[in-house]
């Protein structure tokens, strides 16, 4: 038995290879499959099965592409009631592929339909050696259940089940390897490590140390961190089986005039795509920015109209090819055309651009101490606020300023202010399609103006959806707490 895990940053999925000697499966693939078809052939090896964990949310799967191009056969959760071709497999089915026994436990409660793949090699024993877990049990944490309205709290008591009466009944020696690590929005503290074993996450894994099925389920169902418009679609399209990625639009170069005038068409959007120091130089006015260094296919999948063509302002073709691909992931197949030349061509096209002033720590800090007024909108999350933030500062998470714009004013010199810099561009692109004309991006953001000395450091800004982390206060003789006038 040999297993390779493949990691996606950003969305922060974890796929993998199973293999025998000379065939393989593939457990929960990303959309672009080629990678798994390398590995494949360089190891000699034929992929004959793809299995599926769950109709996952957060993601489209390559389930579809994999099988069109290897003719592997797709294994998928019964109560999914997919519509794609597979075989709908439930608790107690069991499967070979050579001398692996693969045993299939249902383990809803991330979804209702999610099950757990057991692996048994039996050259070389009899007990398990391995459990595919997809979203049940993470590193450190388990899959969160409130992602379906209505059914928060019945489903975190068939997760508490399905963890404790079925996973924690594996030997304490079997290797757990689930669909995502830390960063994941699919649970609320996962740590780390990318793999793990039953007997550790038994002893260490926060989540597992409740063993009062109601305290259980309100850990679970209360505070969480909110979830992406596209989960919900994410899950529908896996369920009926996403487009082939060949059959997508193919992203053409658009010489500047040819872009302006496709722009302006209904069901249009331009997304720029270049980091938010390039952004705030210039950019086509209107546009979305998502900076492709920060996590670019979360708050595209949350932010970006789900039917919307898509054109493209980036660095160069290849950051926009790039883009294309996170894109995909997230189920934006309507990627029609990229800026031929990027804004130098727009620029020396003689189009007019629009700018967004970049403020440094040290300016924001002149400004909060200023009797004139400020609207400082921190766009990170609340968590992130509530554990350090400047005071009078108005906590809006970047998604939610698509609707809750309005209860800003617009008149008001406006700075937008997140971790980094990253999202707080987002933020200030959705402003300026509402008529916020006077606005600025803080940059390096809340950890640039810790740094600084003007605040004390941010506990959780290096992974905003990921772990806890303990942060280190300035002493309180070096902390100061600035107020918007």
């Amino acid at each position: 038995m040999y297993i390779q895990q493949f990691f996606v940053k950003g969305l922060a999925h974890s796929s993998y290879l199973l293999a025998g000697a000379n065939t393989c499966a593939i457990v929960d693939p990303r959309r672009d499959v080629q990678l798994y078809l390398d590995a494949a052939k360089e190891m000699g090896m034929k992929i004959t099965h793809i299995l599926e964990t769950h109709l996952h949310a957060d993601f489209i799967s390559g389930h579809m592409d994999l099988a069109e191009i290897t003719g592997a056969t797709i294994y998928a959760p019964k109560a999914g009631k997919s519509k794609f071709k597979h075989v709908a497999v439930k608790q107690g089915d069991t499967f070979r592929i050579e001398d692996m026994s693969i045993r299939v436990l249902d383990t809803p409660g991330h979804t209702p339909e999610h099950i757990s793949y057991v692996v048994t090699d039996t050259a070389r024993g009899k007990d398990p050696a391995a459990v595919f877990c997809g979203d049940t049990l993470f590193v450190g944490d388990v899959g969160r259940p409130d992602l379906f309205p209505g059914i928060a709290e019945k489903l975190a008591s068939r997760l508490f089940d399905s963890l404790h009466k079925k996973l924690m009944k594996l030997p304490d020696s079997c290797m757990v390897y689930p669909a995502h690590g830390a960063g994941s929005l699919c649970g609320r503290a996962m740590g780390a490590m990318r793999t793990s074993t039953i007997g550790y996450e038994r002893r260490f894994n926060a989540a597992l140390q409740i063993k009062d099925r109601k305290a259980f389920i309100a850990s679970l169902t209360t505070n969480m961190p909110e979830a992406p418009d596209h989960f919900s679609r994410c899950s529908a399209i896996n369920s009926e089986g996403p487009a082939l990625v060949r059959k997508t639009p193919n992203p053409v170069p658009m010489d500047p005039a040819t872009f302006a005038r496709r722009a302006k068409r209904s069901g249009t959007v331009v997304l720029d795509t270049r980091s938010y120091g390039r952004y705030g130089g210039h950019h086509v006015p209107g546009s979305y920015h998502i900076d492709i260094g920060g996590n670019f296919a979360t708050f595209a999948g949350w932010v970006l109209p789900p039917d919307a063509e898509i054109l493209l302002v980036s660095s160069d073709e290849t950051e926009a090819m790039e883009a294309r691909v996170w894109l995909q992931r997230v189920g934006l197949d309507r990627i029609v055309g990229f800026l031929d030349g990027g804004m130098f061509e727009w620029a020396k096209a003689g189009i007019p651009s629009a700018h967004l002033p970049l403020l440094s720590s040290q300016e924001l800090n002149a400004l909060t101490c200023k009797d004139t007024a400020i609207q400082l909108v921190d766009v990170r999350s609340p968590r992130e606020y509530e554990a350090n933030h400047i005071d009078g500062a108005i906590n809006i998470p970047a998604p939610a300023l698509r609707t809750e714009y309005t209860t800003l004013d617009p008149a008001l010199s406006t700075a937008v202010v997140c971790s980094t810099g990253h999202r707080s561009s987002l933020g200030a692109s959705l402003l300026a399609q509402h008529g916020f004309t006077n606005l600025s991006n803080v940059a390096g953001g809340m950890t640039g103006y810790s740094a600084a000395g003007f605040s004390s450091e941010c506990p959780v800004c290096v992974v905003p959806h990921g772990p806890r982390f303990l942060g280190t206060k300035l002493p309180e003789s070096q902390t100061k707490k600035k107020k918007i006038k």
